[in-house]
């Protein structure tokens, strides 16, 4: 479930996307840095937003560099990194790791088993750093594959035991701020899960896998109550999102929200259309 909180490049100013690119490549920074490259391989937008959000409500002192990297081996990138930076590459760690697990599970791919169990030393270790967060993020995830096996047809009811993980990531310290921090990533997480699963509805059908929209997919309202149900969590994120007293990066962060979210939703529809 990566992938889907993203910036639309196309509506940002060039600096803009050069302030955004440089936190992501400061991510990417960090990863290596704390798991070698590994880590570097399971760098994900959706922790660069987390790390920005973060960074632009606590305003942490934020060191600047420039790098090179496999990616860009002939030109030096920007980078910003924080303490934001480590959490965000802990928290990316601890998700990849669950999902490895969880597609192996599902669908025996073993290429992800062995990812799972390469990245298990470094997922003990940020386990023991974050005890509680790690067993509140488990239990929600073990409820959600325990559900799933059911074949719950609660949609509401699965994509709020996603949003109970997002919100645990979100919520970096007991404060004024950690309510409206919460219910931010509580909207956020819904709307990942039910994006994927509107994504992936076909390939579940085809495949025998579970899929929260199992019931709703032949009905001739389908994709309008997808749409129906996608914005309403977007409309509740973004509605805790504007309470944040957030200055910095506003523009980025509202382009993430506002329109980025939505790029994979129109490619998907737009595909489905044509298909």
């Amino acid at each position: 479930m990566f992938g889907y909180i993203i910036v639309n490049q196309g509506e940002m100013k060039f600096k803009e996307y050069d302030v955004y690119h440089s936190y992501y490549c400061g991510l990417c920074r960090k990863l290596k840095e704390r798991y070698g490259l590994r880590g570097q391989m399971t760098l994900s937008f959706d922790m660069t937003f987390l790390v920005m959000i973060l960074t632009s409500l606590y305003e942490p002192e934020t060191a600047e560099g420039r790098t090179v990297c496999i990616a860009h081996p002939f030109e030096k990138h920007l980078t910003r990194t924080n303490r934001f930076s480590d959490y965000a590459a802990d928290m990316n760690i601890l998700l990849t790791y669950y999902k490895c697990m969880d597609d192996w599970e599902d669908e025996k791919k073993y290429r992800r088993r062995l990812m799972g169990e390469g990245l298990r030393p470094a997922f003990c270790r940020i386990r023991k750093t974050y005890p509680d967060k790690a067993y509140k993020i488990e239990r929600a995830l073990a409820d959600l594959r325990s559900f799933e096996k059911q074949k719950v047809s609660d949609i509401d009811k699965m994509a709020g035991l996603f949003g109970e993980v997002m919100a645990e990531i979100m919520d970096f310290e007991p404060d004024g701020w950690q309510d409206g921090l919460r219910k931010l990533g509580f909207y956020l997480g819904k709307f990942i899960y039910l994006m994927d699963a509107y994504e992936d509805i076909e390939k579940d059908l085809s495949d025998g896998n579970y899929n929260p929209f199992w019931k709703k997919y032949e009905d001739p309202d389908f994709e309008e109550e997808c749409r129906t149900i996608l914005t309403m969590m977007m409309a509740e994120c973004s509605k805790e999102f504007e309470k944040l007293p957030i200055i910095d990066n506003i523009e980025i962060l509202r382009n993430i929200l506002y329109s980025g979210v939505w790029y994979r939703y129109e490619q998907v529809k737009e595909e489905r259309t044509k298909s």
